[in-house]
């Protein structure tokens, strides 16, 4: 059977535009004298739709959609088309909402198939708008016997993610019913590891089965979560016989009778994996909300400096302004360092220095301050000196800031609200600070871009004389390591200790993760790269008393 691989980009929402491109696709499709052209979960809708799916008119809209594709098959009378859209169950009782993949062609809706995993973990909480179906089947399509399926529906092995397990197992179901390939069509976001254990996932199926799998997954950024594609059939031997690129929008039409050349899985550099998830987040996040240009406050540090590498990659140069914002404490070479980095990426730089702004505030508050020490409320005034100018020229121009905190500052609370937190968009607030330092490494793998000065110094805030973030903070190559125990896997204080780190540093930890989560509740949003991020996926209480 000759399949059309329809991995592309849709828009939540946009349902007009996503039938469009799905009908374009068709055309292309049959024009290549395929037999069934497959495109991603809920495409109509554009995946997540959260909740849009609440609003009666925006099923109307979606089912609307549907019936469009579904006429149009007429045209097309030897192409089947496989996509996803919501359905409304017509019963009484339950969630009022199938997700759904269906089989239409020569101008009927021939078959649908509800999602029977409904995951309601991490990023996830499909629950909330859908009903799960309990019975699944398979259909005959130009003699071959299909068994499809939707996303969650293959995460059906015993706890694949150490979390999950599920009472049924929808692909050996379709399995035992006869299927001869099996087809899942899905949205299933990136996050780091995950690409090898959904490979894993997918060929141990069609190992225990002995039936070729085809998976078509959608590509792009959409808010806080980025989809890498990396669309693939497997043979029923477990070899790839087909590998779509990552983070990229790809239509190939595949053949599942040629002969089994298994083509190569690579698996993605971890970091170079991460890189390209910064990019396509943030270009489609801008694109997406109808914004051109991007601005971020450039301190001659690394997280900056990488933070304005990926902008200048997802929009052009052209499209990216920094500023620096010098002050009193600011080192020479720290401006420097942000104008070198701008000329490097070919960034306009402004240069707009907070001295007199802050000589203004310290007349301001002289009197009220009189009698107590200097802390860190005076540190944070400079930050939100910045953050102030940076949103000023964002409201001035239409510019999106672009915040540059990363995820173990964020952790805790080593930002400043209303100052360096101020932004539409948290580009790094999922990569641990390790991580930058080895995506500054990679970006300058090519033509170095990032000042080698920026790379080698010692963090700093530069808010006070002499100011290091190790003055501060446990090592960044420490701290990291208990952050990824105590956030991504949940660990507690005895078990971070027993791995082998110092009591008092893990309790630090623990105390300065619990105490800022009033503040990570403020930030923008930020793009999800590890396997637990702050956001949607992490719904932790602030007014509340707990010790773990």
């Amino acid at each position: 059977m000759r399949i059309t691989v329809a991995q592309i980009n849709p828009v939540v929402g946009a349902i007009e535009e996503n039938v469009s491109r799905v009908l374009s696709i068709v055309e292309q499709a049959s024009g290549e004298g395929a037999d069934l052209v497959v495109f991603p979960e809920l495409v109509v809708t554009g995946y997540p739709p959260r909740d849009l799916l609440e609003r009666p008119a925006f099923i109307d809209q979606a089912l609307a959609g549907l019936d469009r594709v579904t006429r149009a098959s007429k045209g097309h009378a030897d192409l089947g088309i496989v996509l996803g859209c919501p359905l409304r169950t017509g019963q009484p009782e339950g969630k009022p909402l199938y997700n759904a993949a269906l089989l239409v062609a020569g101008g009927k809706v021939l078959f649908e198939q509800p999602k029977m995993l409904l995951p309601v973990y991490d990023v996830f909480d499909e629950a909330r708008y859908f009903k799960p179906t309990t019975d699944n089947g398979v259909f005959e399509f130009k003699g071959t016997q299909i068994g499809l399926s939707i996303c969650e529906d293959l995460w059906c092995e015993p706890d694949p993610w150490n979390s999950r397990p599920y009472a049924i197992d929808p692909i050996e179901m379709l399995a035992k019913k006869g299927a001869a390939l099996l087809i899942n069509i899905s949205a299933s976001p990136f996050s780091l590891g995950k690409e090898k254990t959904r490979y894993e996932l997918i060929r141990n199926h069609t190992k225990k089965h002995r039936i070729p799998f085809l998976f078509v997954n959608q590509v792009g950024g959409n808010d806080d979560l980025v989809f890498d594609g990396r669309s693939l059939l497997v043979g029923a031997d477990g070899g790839a016989r087909e590998v779509f690129p990552s983070f990229e929008e790809s239509i190939r039409t595949v053949d599942t009778g040629a002969a089994p050349v298994n083509e190569p899985y690579r698996y993605e550099d971890d970091v170079a994996a991460v890189l390209k998830a910064l990019v396509l987040g943030t270009r489609d996040y801008l694109a997406k909300c109808g914004f051109e240009k991007a601005i971020i406050g450039l301190s001659g540090g690394i997280d900056s400096a990488v933070t304005a590498a990926v902008a200048c990659r997802a929009l052009g140069p052209e499209n990216v302004i920094g500023v620096a914002m010098p002050s009193p404490y600011s080192s020479k070479g720290s401006v420097e360092d942000a104008r070198t980095l701008a000329g490097n990426l070919e960034m306009e730089l402004k240069v707009i220095g907070i001295a007199d702004v802050m000589e203004a505030y310290d007349g301001v508050l002289g009197e009220t301050f009189a009698g107590a020490d200097k802390d860190a409320t005076e540190e944070n005034i400079q930050a939100r000196i910045r953050g102030n100018i940076i949103m000023a020229l964002s409201n001035k121009f239409g510019y999106l800031p672009l915040s540059t905190g990363n995820k173990s500052e964020l952790s805790v609370g080593y930002c400043t609200l209303y100052g360096d937190m101020s932004g539409g968009l948290a580009v790094i607030s999922d990569v641990p600070k390790t991580l930058v330092y080895r995506l500054a490494e990679h970006i300058n793998a090519g033509t170095p871009v990032i000042p080698k000065s920026t790379i080698d110094k010692a963090p700093s805030a530069e808010l006070k004389p002499g100011q290091k973030d190790a003055d501060t903070l446990p090592p960044y190559d420490v701290l990291d390591r208990i952050l990824k125990r105590l956030i991504d896997r949940h660990l507690g204080f005895d078990r971070i200790v027993e791995a082998g780190f110092d009591p008092d540093t893990v309790r630090w930890v623990i105390d300065a993760v619990r105490t800022n989560e009033y503040k990570r509740k403020q930030a923008p949003p930020g793009i999800k790269v590890t396997s637990k991020a702050f956001g949607a996926g992490r719904r932790v209480p602030i007014a509340a008393r707990y010790d773990v």
